[in-house]
């Protein structure tokens, strides 16, 4: 729990205001995050909530991450499950909540169309103005 604060701390007194995240009431081990989307993206000016789920071992051991709110996007499927290498086999003790915020808005923004897990993401990402129209379909601010 003492990695958890000293997070917490760092991300209040963090200027960046892209990105937060706290605590999910009275379990430390559960936070709600938030990211808003990257300019000159599809995604600027969207804001999504992101659940985080640490494990005992944290943080020798990755958080479970995922989307709350809905979000079409190559690397995230439709139950908010995110495909990002540092939350799985390269994940390192040395990564905070904080990388990992700014991780995924980097992903919003370059998403790796070669490992999708939404396919139909995938197929539409070269067209950047019905690409566009769906995240906006599919998008519903939690």
């Amino acid at each position: 729990m003492f990695w958890l604060h000293n997070e917490l701390m760092t991300l209040m007194m963090s200027p960046d205001k892209t990105i937060s995240a706290f605590p999910d009431g009275e379990n430390f081990f559960k936070w709600i995050g938030t990211i808003t989307g990257p300019k000159d993206t599809v995604y600027e000016s969207l804001k999504f909530k992101l659940s985080f789920q640490f494990p005992n071992s944290y943080p020798y051991t990755a958080p479970t991450v995922k989307f709350i709110t809905p979000c079409f996007h190559p690397n995230v499927d439709t139950s908010g499950n995110i495909c990002l290498d540092i939350l799985k086999d390269k994940w390192s003790a040395l990564y905070d909540v904080r990388t990992i915020l700014l991780s995924i808005q980097v992903l919003l923004a370059d998403p790796n169309i070669d490992s999708p897990l939404n396919a139909l993401a995938a197929a539409k990402w070269q067209k950047q103005e019905e690409y566009k129209k769906y995240v906006i379909d599919t998008y519903k601010e939690a």
